[in-house]
């Protein structure tokens, strides 16, 4: 093993977080720490990059710069109270939402919309929506509808927060009026769904996928007879797991936690990896790719190549942009 190398397992790793901690752990992870307005680099070619960045930059500075008295008469109570960015992976949408973290006056949070859903679990909805209400700015990566309890929690949740004055911008890979479909009965829900669409001033991003840096796939994987030979030049905190033991070991933890699993790993090394055949599994698996892309943590793999980790049919269903935003992640990540 490399005289600078940690090895440890993810397997073994089960983070708790006290209610409390909660709020205070909405901030944008290592990834994004420094990201500003200025290091967002566009495409000349997409004029949309520029037009949606520049309309954020107003609007944090808007915000920003009003006065109580300003923000209080504005737009009243039935105007649009956020931005919402939508596009395809990989154009920069979350380098986006953490400029306008940091551009924004404090206290704000940033967190994914699993963090918000797990917070108003852990807190209770009154509570989470007091402490979120204190807020000049909350920001939601990752907006997605993934069943009906969601719906209704948040949109209700963003009503009552835009209705206290609360500043709202959110990513996602569908509109606004789209969430939910092919996963849930959206139509049964589509007073909720609109009642959180008419919250935001909606900016479409367009653009091919910068992570992929010119690679369309991830790394080949590693023969399992140099798996040993290459995890030890590894330097850094290393993770390594039996990739079917870690996805078994993914059901114990919370998926909000897995930030806080995967914090201080410089690689993961996964063993034997197969194609995931169950959706409960593989999203799981998606949520945890999530957050290893935020700590850019390298991937090194033996078994099944990366790219063919999800089933055909997953990639056709109701979660196929998650699982492409995944396989993107993966790509840029094994290719490091």
């Amino acid at each position: 093993m490399n005289a600078e190398q940690t090895l440890v397992a993810l397997s073994d790793r089960s983070p708790q977080v006290a209610p409390e901690d909660l709020i205070a752990g909405l901030v944008p992870p290592p990834q994004f720490h420094d990201v500003s307005f200025a290091s967002y680099r566009t495409d000349d070619s997409e004029p949309s990059q520029a037009q949606a960045r520049n309309k954020l930059e107003e609007f944090v500075a808007s915000s920003t710069s009003k006065g109580f008295l300003d923000k209080l008469f504005s737009k009243g109570k039935d105007g649009p109270k956020g931005v919402y960015l939508d596009g395809g992976y990989g154009v920069g949408k979350t380098h986006l939402l953490a400029a306008a973290w940091h551009a924004n006056e404090k206290p704000a949070t940033f967190g994914t919309f699993v963090e918000y859903t797990n917070l108003v679990g852990a807190l209770g909805f009154i509570r989470a929506r007091d402490d979120l209400s204190q807020m000049k700015l909350v920001c939601v990566d990752e907006f997605e509808l993934d069943d009906p309890g969601d719906t209704v929690l948040m949109s209700r949740l963003m009503r009552e927060l835009t209705d206290a004055g609360v500043k709202i911008i959110a990513t996602s890979n569908t509109l606004p009026g789209s969430l939910g479909e092919g996963r849930f009965a959206a139509q049964d829900f589509l007073r909720e769904i609109q009642a959180l669409a008419d919250q935001f001033d909606i900016y479409r991003i367009e653009g091919k996928d910068y992570r992929h840096r010119g690679l369309s796939e991830p790394a080949e994987p590693v023969p399992a007879e140099n798996l040993d030979a290459v995890t030890a030049e590894l330097a850094g905190t290393v993770a390594r797991d039996d990739f079917p033991t870690l996805l078994s070991h993914l059901s114990t933890v919370h998926p909000s936690r897995y930030g806080r699993m995967v914090d201080g790993l410089d690689a993961a090394v996964w063993e034997d990896v197969k194609t995931i055949d169950n959706e409960g599994v593989a999203l799981r698996f998606v949520a945890l790719v999530d957050r290893l892309y935020d700590r850019n943590v390298t991937i090194i793999n033996s078994g099944q190549a990366l790219n063919q980790v999800f089933t055909e049919e997953s990639l056709a269903g109701g979660y196929r942009k998650k699982y492409m935003r995944s396989l993107s992640r993966l790509t840029a990540l094994s290719s490091q």
